[in-house]
């Protein structure tokens, strides 16, 4: 048996709606426990990168707002796309293989990066394009009229994808608007609190997607399709490993990674400081079964993510351990 929960997470805490237009969440998922905000808008003007907070989720030239999932299987699974405002449908494609861009036989998408999507137009020159949609998914057409909230297909792999994940791009006039500063004027360390977000939509600067525990450290693969979790481990398993999936990582950052026994005592404890800015990432460890095996019952792993002397975000596992 196996649990995961999490504990902690940074959240975006001030929201409102700018002028008379607003977005709901345009992705069925519960942001920070099955899904997150993986990149946003750029909004360096020169060959480097800067997201609404001057930080590093983003990457040159990124015009819209990423909804990631945490693993294939979720993809697979079926997570809907839904409608960021009321408007009409004025643009759909369909039909575009769902293949990640990061193996040999990937497909050339040039000129069609978005792959499966629907562009939506709203009142007063607002505009919103849903990228990166299942094959065969999409529900609306062209000319329909749509409410927010309203389904218009599935999550999928299709065009530029390296992630299972929607890209949401927001435009007034033609012109990139990011949600979350939608002046376009940052100011590094202080969020602007007039955003385009009906309700508060969590973008936290890094965090943990999902932990879990092996026999043996997963490969990085198997993490983000979603198999590296064992729910049969034994007191005699060949070992006891727990592994944490992390995002927006930065230089010095600090992951610790603790397994407790059933008296609540650590059996393995570990910390790592980061030496380099990555997107994804993750760390495993852990221990070989000792002479005798595990003692029987409920462990209990805690991945933890620190920065700047303090602790931004915790997620937990439990699995019991039987003879």
């Amino acid at each position: 048996m196996i649990r995961t929960g999490l504990i902690a997470t940074l959240s975006l805490a001030a929201t409102s709606a700018a002028g008379d237009f607003s977005l709901v969440q345009p992705i069925a998922c519960t942001l920070g426990q099955d899904c997150h905000v993986q990149q946003m808008v750029d909004h360096d003007p020169t060959d480097g990168a800067s997201d609404f907070r001057c930080g590093s989720l983003t990457y040159d030239g990124h015009k819209g707002t990423d909804f990631a999932l945490p693993s294939l299987a979720a993809q697979a699974a079926g997570v809907s796309v839904l409608a960021a405002a009321d408007g009409v449908v004025a643009g759909v494609r369909d039909g575009m293989p769902d293949i990640l861009q990061t193996g040999e036989t990937a497909p050339d998408v040039a000129g069609r990066e978005c792959g499966n999507g629907v562009v939506i137009r709203h009142d007063d020159g607002w505009e919103t394009q849903y990228c990166h949609l299942a094959a065969r998914s999409i529900s609306v057409a062209g000319g329909d009229l749509v409410s927010a909230g309203d389904p218009l297909g599935r999550v999928g792999l299709s065009g530029q994808t390296q992630f299972p994940h929607l890209h949401l791009s927001v435009r007034k006039d033609g012109q990139v608007v990011d949600p979350y500063d939608p002046d376009g004027l940052i100011i590094c360390g202080d969020p602007d609190p007039d955003l385009l977000w009906s309700d508060i939509i969590p973008a936290p600067p890094g965090g943990i997607i999902s932990v879990g525990f092996s026999d043996a450290v997963p490969s990085y693969d198997a993490i983000k399709a979603g198999t590296a979790t064992a729910t049969d481990l034994t007191t005699g398993s060949d070992a006891l490993v727990l592994w944490g999936y992390l995002f927006g990582s930065q230089v010095g950052d600090i992951v610790k990674l603790t397994i407790l026994g059933p008296d609540g005592r650590p059996v393995f404890e570990t910390t790592d400081v980061l030496d380099r800015t990555q997107a994804q990432l993750f760390r495993a460890g852990g221990r070989r079964t000792p002479a005798g095996g595990w003692n029987p019952g409920l462990h209990t792993g805690r991945v933890e993510l620190f920065r700047d002397g303090q602790r931004k975000a915790m997620l937990t596992s439990e699995i019991v351990l039987t003879d």
